[in-house]
């Protein structure tokens, strides 16, 4: 059981990995993110993608390569639903707007599960159908981008801080997945998703769980389209196809089998930021007339690598099989959070000019010494300093701890251990040699 678990977490170590590397360089090109108002965008602009791949998530996982294409328009059908009755005064608060959002979600994706079980039509064939079908009936509700969003949603697309109703339904969202994992339900579930025929022969109701699959999947879309609307206030029929589009490439990204059974809201949520945080990264530069191709460009190469990388996980993770995505995420978090802290706190400390003395005036003046301030190391904030002594002790702590676990089994050290041990000694040898003017060497002065 733990050797499938670790063969199944290892999917996360590629979004894990490219949600760092993403990160940094979207601190580093745009610092404005490492700020209050910056990284509350960045949540009220990221939770419609992360909410709709949760639902796409569910229904993978149910098998049957269910990839509901359809989830973008859903998504805008249900903004300009609750748009229309907001403007015409039928809809104000925020209880019967939950209710009209979940429940339009929920009864799509009940009729969508009805079709697929009774009628027994491939779910591409419904998803595909239900994404023309949406695709019009949008534009008939609000032929063009406009109307009024409820008047409580005013300030939850404000972005203005970080806590806010948007997160609030994000961690809820999250935290319910989790909740349900330990269910009996969702293994079920699983169980239905790997092979259906099994799971009908060892007793699941199939047509049950997978109805109740396509119901939890309505609840999330419904709350992508309440953060949606509050992000635009307003109603906007034409973005359900880039939705669509966004979505599944964070759902293959996060490693997340089409096939079905294997799915987590972790991978989910790791490929929705990294899509969104390529978009950030890709609006700092200035691409003109062509900047909203490239961000296309770039969806399509990376749903295309990640498909290719998927293949090559089973592969990597025989060599690499004592990284546990656990582990990964935390060095990774250490690297970027510090890279975050430097963008956020640089400029906020002087740097210290040259100070000229002569060896009697200091010796009057100065009760100490002055501080060679011309040395040439790069300074430090006191924030800075403990962030950075915080990290590098929490990763020696879990590399060590890792390396004890890898080699507890082994007759004899591995070789992976005797070149950390030898890239210790060399790191430690070059250190004194830099430092010549530490305790170490002035005796011999």
């Amino acid at each position: 059981m733990t050797q499938g678990s670790n063969s199944t977490n290892a999917y996360l170590l590629v979004p894990i990995a490219l949600m760092a590397l993403l990160t940094a360089t979207a601190v580093i090109r745009g610092p404005s993110l490492v700020t209050v108002s910056g990284l509350g965008g960045a949540i009220v602009v990221a939770a419609p993608v992360i909410l709709a791949t949760y639902a796409l998530m569910v229904l993978a996982v149910a098998g049957r390569g269910t990839v509901d294409l359809a989830v973008g328009p859903l998504l805008a059908f249900i903004n300009v639903v609750v748009v229309k009755l907001s403007t015409a005064g039928l809809l104000a608060s925020p209880i019967a707007t939950f209710i009209v959002a979940l429940g339009l979600g929920m009864l799509y994706q009940l009729l969508f599960a009805l079709i697929v079980i009774y009628v027994r039509v491939q779910p591409i064939i419904v998803a595909l159908s239900g994404f023309l079908a949406l695709t019009g009936i949008n534009l008939v509700i609000l032929p063009r981008p406009g109307g009024i969003a409820p008047e409580f949603m005013a300030s939850w697309g404000a972005g203005t801080s970080i806590f806010s109703p948007v997160l609030l339904i994000l961690a809820i969202a999250t935290a319910g997945w989790y909740l349900f994992t330990a269910t009996t339900f969702y293994t079920n579930l699983k169980m239905m998703g790997y092979d259906e025929r099994a799971a009908w022969t060892s007793g699941v109701k199939t047509d049950i769980v997978r109805i109740g699959a396509h119901l939890i999947a309505g609840i999330y879309v419904g709350l992508g389209a309440i953060c949606y609307t509050a992000l635009i206030s307003s109603g906007d029929p034409s973005q359900g196809q880039n939705m669509t589009l966004t979505a599944v490439t964070a759902l293959v990204l996060g490693g997340v089998a089409l096939s079905g059974g294997r799915g987590s809201a972790a991978g989910a949520l790791l490929g929705a930021v990294s899509l969104w945080l390529i978009g950030y990264v890709l609006a700092t530069f200035n691409f003109g007339a062509i900047q909203a191709f490239m961000t296309q460009l770039a969806y399509g190469l990376i749903l295309v690598l990640s498909l290719l990388l998927t293949l090559l996980v089973p592969v990597i993770s025989r060599y690499v099989s004592f990284i546990s995505p656990l582990g990964a995420f935390l060095v990774a978090a250490i690297i970027t959070i510090g890279i975050m802290i430097q963008v956020a706190t640089y400029g906020t400390y002087a740097e210290p000019g040259l100070v000229e003395a002569t060896g009697a005036l200091s010796e009057k003046y100065f009760l100490i010494q002055p501080a060679r301030v011309n040395s040439g190391a790069m300074p430090l904030s006191a924030t800075q300093g403990m962030a950075l002594l915080v990290g590098f002790a929490a990763l020696a702590f879990v590399f060590t701890a890792r390396l004890i676990d890898a080699e507890a089994g082994a007759r004899r050290l591995g070789l992976f251990l005797y070149l950390f041990i030898a890239v210790l000694l060399v790191g430690l040898f070059v250190v004194a040699l830099l430092q010549t003017d530490t305790q170490l060497f002035r005796g011999a002065r």
